[in-house]
């Protein structure tokens, strides 16, 4: 006679339930919820551009800038030729210049070549031979004069950081350069074109020191101005702002970040 099945008693089948939603609790749930933050974590949004970059001086880095809260950008047409680019300013996005050709490949912003043409020929007329030896530079340009002065300071035994501290300390990195902005020029004498402090005593600098305010030009980068610049004395450097900003900054002796703080108050 065959024995029919029985039934399982109640209270094994309620063990054998609690037993599984246990288990459910105690593994699969907190494994779910470290999945969950791990997805989370993963597809939260980065800014691909953002790289940051230590500046040293002296065996210390370069405090913040203190003009840090400027906000002179291309987007105020009113405002072009006060564009502010230096290594805590860097050039906006998407910036566009106009260029107008000079000699020897070099180029300058349309509106700022007919007061440079005048002012190169006035030296001229005076008997002095004033020569450009860098105007605007491209992004890539600019990228290839850093990597070679990187590369320098890498073949004398450097290491990656500090070959790139010493390399930003002549050369701007790309983006944080007054070149690419088309306003800035390079001037030196013809008979003496080394880029270094006795430039100075040459007659084309004694001149323009003298007079290129009157042409809308300043010396970008004066002597004793390092930590708000950010840039050592270049006594060849001359940056386009415009006839009015440059009176008020030859009277005042203030550069450009002092002049741009000032007028932002």
């Amino acid at each position: 006679m065959v024995e029919q099945a029985r039934p399982l008693p109640r209270g094994k089948k309620k063990r054998k339930r609690y037993s599984l939603l246990r288990l459910l609790r105690q593994v699969y749930l907190p494994f779910g919820l470290l999945l969950f933050l791990f997805l989370l974590f993963m597809v939260q949004p980065r800014d691909p551009n953002l790289i940051t970059i230590s500046f040293a001086a002296e065996d210390r880095e370069i405090p913040a800038h203190p003009q840090s809260t400027l906000h002179a950008t291309s987007s105020d047409k009113a405002q072009w030729n006060l564009i502010l680019v230096n290594k805590w300013h860097t050039l906006p996005e998407g910036f566009r210049v106009e260029l107008t050709k000079l000699r020897n490949g070099h180029a300058i912003d349309s509106r700022a070549y007919p007061d440079l043409q005048e002012m190169m020929d006035d030296m001229r007329a005076g008997g002095l031979s004033p020569l450009i030896c860098s105007s605007y530079r491209t992004t890539a340009d600019q990228e290839n004069l850093f990597s070679a002065q990187n590369q320098k300071y890498l073949s004398q035994g450097l290491s990656q950081k500090e070959a790139q501290a010493e390399a930003a300390l002549l050369v701007a990195l790309p983006g944080t350069s007054e070149h690419q902005t088309g306003l800035a020029v390079d001037i030196v004498d013809t008979s003496y074109q080394l880029l270094e402090t006795d430039q100075e005593n040459t007659p084309v600098q004694i001149w323009l020191h003298q007079n290129a305010w009157q042409y809308g030009f300043i010396l970008r980068y004066p002597r004793g101005k390092t930590e708000i610049t950010g840039k050592s004395y270049e006594p060849w450097h001359y940056r386009y702002v415009g006839k009015d900003a440059a009176r008020e900054m030859h009277q005042s002796g203030l550069c450009l970040e002092e002049y741009l703080n000032d007028i932002h108050r």
